[in-house]
């Protein structure tokens, strides 16, 4: 039994350590990539993992569709498969931060918006990461409907160096033909 309390106390050190670590990292600013080219991020995206939300219970095949406005706005239409049907949702982004173009307010239901950082962003624009800066959302993204192990591993350690809780992201099952 003595040897347990030294066991304890050393688990509560390690725990509490993490938990300020996780703490700290909550408190940084979330950056964002440098420079998004707007144009080469338009396209098809394919969700290849996210933390569940609400509005996405159930969905699989889950694509995200990004063409600009006439406006200068961005349009998007997310698209899913849930119980056989296939839904979606068309919205509206536009850029908060012009000089990098890595921070945007979506919307799909007017006058309700949220904030949509591109956090990672592959230099062929093959892949990309987006989170809100409260660490509650985040997905990842790709041009193919799959992603190589070694980048999804790279993405998931660069997500929790930025203080998310990778332990609730969920793989989106995809279409293989795609």
């Amino acid at each position: 039994m003595k040897k347990s309390i030294p066991m304890i106390a050393a688990a509560a050190l390690v725990f509490g350590t993490a938990a300020l670590i996780i703490k700290k990292l909550l408190e940084q600013p979330l950056d964002t990539v440098p420079k998004v080219d707007l144009n080469r991020y338009l396209g098809r995206w394919y969700e290849i993992a996210a933390i569940p939300q609400r509005f996405e219970k159930g969905c699989t095949y889950t694509t995200a569709q990004y063409s600009l406005n006439d406006d200068g706005t961005i349009a998007i239409k997310n698209s899913c498969i849930s119980k056989g049907i296939q839904r979606t949702a068309t919205g509206k982004a536009s850029i908060s931060d012009p000089v990098s173009n890595a921070k945007l307010n979506v919307s799909f239901f007017w006058p309700f918006s949220g904030k949509y950082w591109i956090i990672d962003l592959a230099s062929d624009y093959s892949y990309a990461m987006v989170g809100h800066p409260n660490r509650k959302y985040l997905w990842i993204l790709s041009r193919k409907p799959w992603m190589e192990k070694e980048t999804y591993k790279e993405l998931l350690i660069s997500a929790m160096s930025k203080g998310f809780d990778i332990s609730k992201l969920k793989i989106t099952p995809q279409k293989s033909g795609d």
